[in-house]
């Protein structure tokens, strides 16, 4: 009876048995010539794949450190360009506000000079134009003495000489 399990049914047909264990030994079959044949290439395959993806996770992983030590580096580098930038700024502003100053005293100071100057010299031309008018009432004053000594004249002569050379005086001048 187990004979019939194995092999043939009484029409010729395979049973469901025989069947389970042709295609169990094929299977242990292929297994065994696998292993034998290919299966040190295969998991050699598995492996070099298994190093790939190890390798290319850690390159990734080494490339976002580095990224996020470059973006560091560079925010850092734009913080010290920023401060740089602004201690620039104000060190202008202070030699800016340093040379305002230091301009409007040297101009302040030459004002006060040139006020000076300008001082002494009304006040030379006001001595120069005194000195000038005093020459001219002393020569004045000896040409009517001079006048008046040489004529004998009378009271009303020597007022009429006077006037003569005041109104000469102020036609000659003008």
């Amino acid at each position: 009876m187990l004979n019939h399990l194995f092999l043939l049914n009484a029409g010729g047909h395979p049973t469901i048995i025989s069947s389970v264990f042709v295609v169990t030994g094929s299977f242990i079959l292929l297994l065994v010539l696998i292993k034998h044949f290919a299966w040190e290439q295969i998991t050699e395959i598995f492996k070099q794949r298994e190093e790939r993806i190890s390798n290319d996770l850690d390159s990734a992983e080494q490339a976002r450190i580095q990224a996020t030590a470059y973006e560091s580096e560079i925010k850092a580098r734009l913080e010290t360009s920023k401060h740089e930038a602004n201690e620039i700024i104000q060190e202008a502003k202070k030699i800016g506000e340093s040379n305002r100053q230091t301009v409007l005293s040297e101009t302040k100071e030459e004002v006060a000079r040139m006020k000076a100057k300008a001082e002494e010299l009304v006040a030379y031309e006001r001595e120069k134009a005194l000195a000038e008018a005093k020459a001219e009432v002393v020569e004045l004053s000896l040409q009517v003495a001079e006048k008046i000594l040489s004529h004998d004249l009378s009271l009303e002569n020597q007022t009429a000489l006077i006037d003569q050379y005041i109104e000469g005086l102020g036609t000659n001048h003008e």
